[in-house]
């Protein structure tokens, strides 16, 4: 003799339905959490940066200081190399604007739209690529300009701080290139999306900080 194996489950208790990625009860997803606490710990980690950049500006004094003899004789203050209406000032526009590709991503998602989903997160991805391209030619050029993580205080924290961030960078545009490769799969759905969720939460977080990055170094 058989039964059914819905009536032989305990009752209040749900049956696992294959393919299903959130809890059908409501809440967050482990995924999701996971990424929560992990940004929690960035957020302690460039606030350390941020305090080191405050106390070296605080106890040097004028700020930014002039680099010497480097490609002309004489002296260049900081602030005439680091010119925020410049290369920069794209760059910073290309990550803001991944940020609100990324966003769409996840809308298109939610309601399973699957070839929106995988063509803003293409572009997010390209854009994200573009941005890191772009920083790597603003390094040679303030290079070019004497300015080097061995040019005293400023220089040390300047790369120390956007460097760091670069590396975000570069670790967040691995994360959208699996999400992008497991969408192309067919991986996704409107129930089965939390990858793709997380790794916003995480873009969203880079593009935040550049912001106070480049508002704190180029503008005060």
């Amino acid at each position: 003799m058989t039964a059914d194996s819905h009536a032989l489950a305990p009752t209040g208790e749900h049956t696992p339905v294959a393919g299903l990625a959130h809890d059908s009860r409501g809440g967050i997803s482990n995924v999701v959490l996971g990424m929560l606490l992990f940004i929690t710990s960035e957020v302690m980690f460039f606030a350390g940066l941020f305090a080191a950049y405050f106390n070296t500006r605080a106890s040097n004094t004028p700020w930014p200081p002039e680099v010497c003899g480097h490609p002309e004789p004489g002296c260049v203050p900081f602030s005439e190399i680091l010119n925020p209406f410049s290369l920069i000032l794209l760059a910073t526009a290309i990550l803001i604007a991944s940020s609100f590709t990324c966003q769409f991503a996840v809308w298109a998602i939610r309601r399973n739209d699957r070839t929106g989903f995988l063509r803003n997160i293409a572009v997010t991805f390209i854009l994200g690529v573009i941005f890191l391209l772009l920083q790597a030619y603003d390094y040679s050029l303030l290079f070019d300009e004497g300015m080097t993580l061995g040019s005293g205080p400023f220089g040390t924290t300047y790369f120390t701080l956007t460097g760091f961030h670069g590396a975000h960078v570069f670790g967040g545009v691995i994360m959208l290139g699996v999400v992008l490769y497991r969408g192309l799969s067919g991986q996704f759905s409107s129930r089965h999306h939390d990858a793709v969720e997380a790794a916003s939460l995480y873009w969203h977080f880079v593009d935040v900080v550049w912001i106070l990055l480049f508002s704190i170094l180029y503008f005060l």
